[in-house]
């Protein structure tokens, strides 16, 4: 891929983006299909995200125990896991798994349909394809990730709790009373505001890799593939840079 294809198509995805926000304020309003989105992103996701969610709780509870143990730090345990899972880690481990669940299913949805000429067939009928397939996407993607993240960091406080007090011998009340100590605005802010923006690049990016979707079903092998990794890469790094000008414009010291 040369240097104007590579141009051609970042300027076709930030028009895509930009478009995808413009529509949600436009005539006609596709409810019953962001509706059905929401359910597939939401519902669809509860059990990968309990399930990732409990063990990376739980993976990180043993860890720091083990190591504040040596220190004799063990009883911060609850604190450090709270204030990793709800800043870093939560939010980005569920924005991957959503990439990976949803991302990839948008794709090859919306590739299915191109390959298909079902697209066109919409064009033919005077529906706007854009209108009717990528903004429903957009805005249940923008919605359902954030829920989710609350309901991951949940899940792997709890499975932090059970290695702290039925593993590592600790108190439950004192676990519970560091969480809430760190469950200010600044932790909370930091860890829900990413999602809105995992959820946007994450469909925005499903959305044009299946609407590019060309050459039978091994472009659309292609095409699911591209989605899944340029949507894990993009996540990371934009949670760096989201970090970097939330701890700026919260006043934390660096």
């Amino acid at each position: 891929m040369n240097i104007r294809e590579t141009a051609a198509r970042l300027q076709d995805f930030y028009i895509l983006s930009f478009r995808a926000l413009l529509d949600v304020f436009r005539r006609p309003f596709y409810l019953r299909e962001t509706i059905e989105q929401m359910d597939y992103m939401g519902t669809g996701s509860l059990f990968i995200v309990f399930l990732v969610s409990l063990f990376i709780g739980m993976a990180l509870s043993l860890q720091i125990s083990a190591e504040l143990s040596a220190l004799g730090l063990k009883m911060y345990t609850g604190k450090i896991v709270g204030l990793s899972i709800i800043r870093e880690i939560g939010p980005v481990a569920i924005a991957i798994s959503f990439a990976g669940r949803v991302g990839s299913g948008i794709t090859s949805e919306i590739g299915s349909m191109i390959l298909g000429h079902q697209v066109d067939i919409m064009r033919v009928h005077g529906v706007n394809p854009f209108k009717k397939l990528v903004t429903p996407r957009v805005v249940s993607a923008v919605l359902m990730l954030p829920v989710l993240t609350v309901i991951g960091d949940a899940v792997s406080l709890a499975g932090g709790y059970y290695i702290s007090v039925f593993v590592s011998h600790q108190s439950g009340s004192f676990y519970w009373s560091q969480i809430r100590e760190i469950l200010d605005f600044k932790n909370v802010f930091s860890g829900v505001t990413k999602p809105f923006l995992f959820g946007y690049l994450i469909s925005c990016i499903s959305c044009y890799m299946g609407l590019s979707t060309r050459g039978g079903a091994r472009g659309l092998r292609k095409a699911t593939t591209s989605a899944v990794v340029l949507s894990i890469i993009v996540v990371i790094i934009s949670d760096f840079l989201m970090t970097r000008v939330l701890l700026i414009a919260l006043g934390e010291r660096i």
